[in-house]
């Protein structure tokens, strides 16, 4: 019943049920004898389960997009440990991250190269309130660690204001390369897979102290 999310490199777009195939279920339960009562419960649960997170995950626990969850599945979560002790044993592994953009560059081939401070992520989010209109993707103030990655950015995640730039949150599902970044020498991934926060659409547990879980 809920709606089906169709995703490109970072877009959405949400697709509810019909009026038509509402209505043939709300017919359905009216031919009962509590007809009433059952058209009104039937209406009122397909607008709450036909509402969205929208592409930036208004939920009181972190929901992934469609797309999203099938690009994570089977892969590890980035080790930044493993890959300061023995990177030998990452390189060409498959895995995810999230980190928060410090820096953006040009990379090879028109892709973007940006530099990450890897957070963690809360799988309770932080909320202004109950309603999960003010609740917003919430990682760790703390850095997890550091790493660079190659992505091929939609077109309004490349321009515009709201494109992948400082403070940006990324979630990157991708491939750790052999090369490592000249100036810092952390790791390269090499994204097949992104999710994106603009600055300012998601928060840090130091928040904790104006919301709550």
């Amino acid at each position: 019943m809920g709606p089906q999310t169709s995703v490109g490199a970072a877009f959405v777009i949400a697709r509810g049920r019909s009026g038509n195939e509402l209505w043939a279920l709300v017919s359905r339960v009216a031919m009962g004898e509590r007809g009433k009562r059952g058209v009104h419960a039937v209406v009122v649960l397909a607008a709450i389960s036909c509402q969205s997170a929208g592409p930036y995950g208004h939920r009181k626990v972190y929901a992934p997009l469609a797309a999203e969850a099938n690009a994570v599945d089977g892969n590890k979560e980035y080790d930044s440990l493993l890959a300061e002790r023995s990177i030998d044993k990452l390189k060409g592994r498959s895995v995810w991250l999230f980190g928060v953009v410090t820096n953006r560059g040009a990379g090879p081939g028109g892709a973007a190269y940006v530099a990450l401070s890897l957070r963690s992520l809360q799988q309770r989010n932080l909320c202004e309130s109950d309603d999960e209109d003010t609740c917003r993707v919430t990682v760790s103030e703390r850095e997890m660690g550091r790493a660079h990655a190659l992505l091929a950015l939609a077109a309004e995640d490349d321009m515009g204001q709201d494109s992948v730039g400082l403070g940006s949150l990324l979630r990157i599902v991708g491939t750790v390369t052999q090369d490592l970044d000249p100036n810092d020498g952390t790791p390269v991934l090499r994204a097949s897979y992104y999710r994106h926060w603009p600055r300012g659409s998601y928060v840090t547990t130091k928040a904790a102290s104006l919301m709550k879980r």
